[in-house]
């Protein structure tokens, strides 16, 4: 069993950066492939990014590709999104989710979640 919680999300201008934190419980932390999701409103949950167990490789979706950053420290049990260069389409839920499936993209394919924390940019 993994919880997650996530924090760092908030109101920030175009241009601007956040950095969200998502603190997992349990020691078989470092097992689980990370990944973030965000939900617009109105829109389904969509796929941002991802890092494997060991944090050698991570993907990203194309709208984020160059600007945000996936990171995870095994040690702290914690798995990072940099985002850099915000724009306001960005604004959604964000949602971090553990998964030890070899797929990754699509969210059914993840065993745990997080409750979200929003992101809001203004332009």
């Amino acid at each position: 069993q993994v919880q997650l919680v996530e924090s760092g999300g908030g109101l920030v201008q175009a241009g601007g950066s956040l950095r969200l934190s998502c603190a997992a419980s349990g020691r078989t932390f470092r097992t689980y492939t990370m990944g973030w999701f965000r939900q617009a409103p109105g829109k389904e949950r969509e796929f941002v990014a991802v890092i494997t167990w060991g944090g050698s490789s991570a993907y990203y979706a194309e709208s984020v590709k160059g600007r945000f950053t996936i990171s995870r420290d095994n040690a702290k049990n914690t798995v990072y999104l940099q985002m850099n260069s915000l724009k306001p389409e960005d604004t959604a839920v964000y949602y971090c989710a553990a998964s030890r499936s070899s797929s990754w993209y699509h969210d059914y394919e993840y065993d745990y979640w997080g409750q979200g924390t929003q992101v809001t940019v203004s332009s």
